[in-house]
């Protein structure tokens, strides 16, 4: 008994809501129940309770981390200081390649969520707006037309949705390999060496 206590993880919010995002991914929103979530992690469902309140405030969360992980991080990606739109854009596209920006998986599946529930629709295009916002406005701050602004950005995201709607698979090296002829497509302007090499060094290449 006692060394079955010692090997249970410890029961905190966070390893509740990390299960329940992997089941989310996995199964979809239908398939997050607190009874299943506690046998997975070798604990009691009693336990759950100690961190939410019931099955929709475990929901909340995962919606509510999904804002705040995705969307924030991207916001603050687009508000990042660059001197250039190309250093810019580079910053934006960190969220695609770093986990802990931007999680793919959980934003397919709160799309795939967002189909069947009306509430959760209104809170997508909600933070889909706050994203628009953000890229357009980094356009505009190097001097864009707010049209031209507005159709890149339309551009930008409807790509990267589609991306991962497809559950596109590629070597990693191949794409970050053609991510500055994305930034070229996008900007309309040409990165610099010295742009593209530190976009490479602080994504592993």
């Amino acid at each position: 008994m006692t060394q079955k206590r010692q090997n249970r993880p410890r029961a905190t919010k966070k390893l509740w809501l990390d299960a329940a995002i992997e089941l989310l991914i996995k199964t979809g929103a239908d398939g997050v129940k607190i009874m299943p979530l506690a046998e997975r992690l070798g604990l009691t469902r009693t336990g759950f309770y100690h961190h939410f309140r019931d099955r929709d405030a475990l929901l909340d969360a995962m919606i509510e981390r999904w804002e705040r992980k995705n969307s924030g991080n991207l916001v603050a990606q687009c508000d990042l200081y660059a001197e250039t739109i190309c250093e810019a854009m580079f910053n934006l596209q960190d969220c695609w390649f770093q986990s802990k920006l931007f999680d793919a998986q959980l934003d397919r599946a709160i799309r795939n969520w967002a189909d069947h529930d009306r509430k959760l629709k209104a809170r997508v295009d909600a933070a889909d707006a706050k994203r628009k916002t953000a890229i357009q406005g980094m356009f505009e701050r190097f001097g864009y037309p707010p049209t031209d602004a507005e159709i890149r950005t339309m551009t930008i995201l409807f790509t990267q949705v589609g991306y991962i709607a497809m559950e596109i698979k590629e070597d990693h090296a191949a794409r970050v390999n053609r991510v500055p002829l994305y930034v070229e497509l996008f900007t309309g302007k040409t990165p610099t060496k010295h742009e593209i090499s530190r976009f490479r060094a602080r994504n592993g290449y």
